[in-house]
């Protein structure tokens, strides 16, 4: 199971759907589970909750650092 193309697949879903971002923020395992239609192990499953937090964290700041740079053009 490549747990990295499972976060960026579950990232790109959690970032085109409001409804599964709220899910996410309340339940993020359930929201993980119904994503991926499996039922993961606790400890895989906690590294992906994980994984994807920081990914759309990393994500975000690199949206908002992009947004930043405008500020400075002439």
């Amino acid at each position: 199971m490549d747990i990295k193309k499972i976060i960026e697949d579950i990232v790109d879903k959690i970032k085109s759907d409001e409804d599964l971002q709220k899910q996410f923020l309340s339940d993020p395992a359930g929201a993980l589970e119904k994503l991926t239609g499996i039922d993961l192990p606790t400890d895989q499953l906690e590294a992906v909750v994980s994984g994807v937090k920081a990914k759309l964290t990393a994500d975000n700041l690199g949206d908002a650092l992009k947004g930043l740079g405008g500020l400075f053009k002439k």
